[in-house]
């Protein structure tokens, strides 16, 4: 086995679980627990969703970096795997609580395995409350969208149909006075049906990452120096450069970099592209 599977004293299940009807009677986990202190987002939408529902993802969760935010999602196909994906570029501790028990040989989709021991690898979590070797089945996907849904301090749909499964969570979450919110689409996308009759019924519309921080009461006061996963060691010294020159000219860290001027160029690029540094009045500096 690729993990450790644990089962959870009643003592340490979250305490916003036991104020769900029908709490979890146990869970069993692999990897950790949400951060203490963290805002939960539960991330979730169509299995089929359209390029815009991935652009739309990505884009949000990238702009969550550094911040005291945890993506939960349920492991599935589509939106849910394109979410705890972005969560792991971004450096943000991910949760996955998948539609069957947590022992590789039954986690479901078969597909996403390997999805799931990157996220116990990077700091994240696998939670269930069936017995890990409990395959997949037609009702355990109901009952662990009121795991997701009683875990997170929100719901984001992206895209959902009009009677997508998706919708039980978001039922769910308003049954639980949790906040619910809604990434508007194209009228013309029967993908976008579900998230905008949920804004009709009164979800909240999101169109960037900073109406998800205002919603939660976050700002870059609170922002956290905190690196995607995947970044390279010479990204992370060109990094530490920049900060050291403190409002350098490109041509100051070209000349004062240890790499040939190539490769320089290519990461100014790269990280520039990634979010992480900027341009201003012809000098480079951290992004903000």
């Amino acid at each position: 086995m690729s993990y450790q599977i644990n089962q959870i004293n009643k003592e340490s299940i979250p305490e916003s679980l036991f104020e769900i009807p029908e709490p979890p009677k146990q869970l069993f986990l692999a990897g950790n627990m949400p951060k203490s202190g963290n805002k939960l987002l539960c991330v979730v939408g169509s299995r089929r969703h359209t390029p815009y529902g991935k652009e739309v993802v990505e884009k949000l969760i990238s702009g969550l970096v550094g911040f005291p935010i945890t993506i939960v999602s349920g492991l599935a196909l589509g939106i849910d795997s394109i979410a705890h994906e972005s969560a792991l570029r971004a450096g943000l501790q991910t949760i996955a609580v998948p539609g069957s028990g947590l022992d590789p040989k039954v986690i479901y989709p078969r597909s996403h395995i390997g999805l799931a021991e990157r996220i116990v690898k990077a700091g994240g979590g696998l939670l269930s409350e069936f017995e890990p070797t409990l395959k997949a089945a037609p009702w355990t996907f109901p009952q662990r969208n009121r795991i997701m849904a009683g875990l997170s301090d929100a719901i984001l749909v992206i895209e959902a149909e009009e009677k997508s499964g998706t919708l039980i969570t978001s039922r769910l979450a308003t049954d639980y006075n949790k906040d619910v919110f809604a990434v508007p689409g194209s009228i013309f996308s029967p993908q976008s049906a579900g998230p905008h009759m949920l804004i009709r019924l009164g979800a909240t519309p999101v169109r960037s990452s900073q109406d998800i921080l205002e919603q939660f009461g976050l700002d870059a006061e609170v922002k956290q120096s905190v690196l995607p996963l995947d970044i390279t060691d010479e990204e992370k010294l060109t990094l530490e450069l920049i900060t050291d020159l403190n409002g350098a000219t490109k041509n100051d860290v070209l000349r004062e970099s240890k790499l040939p001027e190539s490769q320089t160029q290519a990461i100014l690029m790269s990280l520039e592209i990634s979010g992480l540094i900027e341009e201003k009045i012809g000098k480079i500096f951290l992004a903000n």
